[in-house]
């Protein structure tokens, strides 16, 4: 499989150890940082209220979260210049999960419309509801339904306008 260098596009092998367990997820929202690269950046162990996220070492080390500490606020999710973090939710059973994701785009989608789903590498994944949109900070936060097994997939949504 290809690096991340050589795509751009994290997979699994680069991801382990940084998703939280299937069991926490089935507790309510958590954290999932998907940032990878050692630069100086430490917003998100600044803003959580509950010291969830560390940064171990230098600050070009990349953060770590504490998945037992992590509430799901979202807050992490407003000030991460990088987009990379997401929060998971496997709460709900059913076969459905909630994939809170950061939008920086226009229109917002509104509660309630449906919405493509899109994945890591770009790719459509499929509709998804909106359940909650909300602002932390100048980031706009958009929860969206989406079948469970998309849950460590599903990383934005796209706006379809009609016309």
């Amino acid at each position: 499989m290809a690096s991340f260098r050589e795509t751009g596009v994290l997979s699994e092998e680069d991801l382990a150890g940084r998703v939280p367990p299937l069991e926490r997820l089935r507790r309510g929202p958590c954290a999932v940082i998907e940032c990878v690269e050692r630069i100086p950046c430490n917003p998100c162990a600044d803003a959580c209220p509950f010291g969830a996220i560390t940064i171990e070492g230098p600050m070009v080390t990349p953060p770590q979260l504490d998945p037992e500490r992590c509430t799901g606020c979202g807050t992490c999710l407003g000030v991460c210049p990088g987009l990379a973090i997401f929060l998971l939710d496997l709460s709900m059973g059913e076969g459905k999960a909630h994939v809170t994701v950061p939008y920086e785009l226009l229109p917002v989608p509104e509660e309630g419309e449906g919405v493509q789903v899109i994945s890591r590498a770009g790719e459509a994944l499929g509709e998804g509801r909106v359940v909650r949109v909300r602002r932390v900070g100048t980031t706009w936060l958009v929860t969206v339904e989406v079948p469970e097994e998309w849950v460590f997939s599903a990383r934005a949504v796209k706006v379809v306008c009609d016309g």
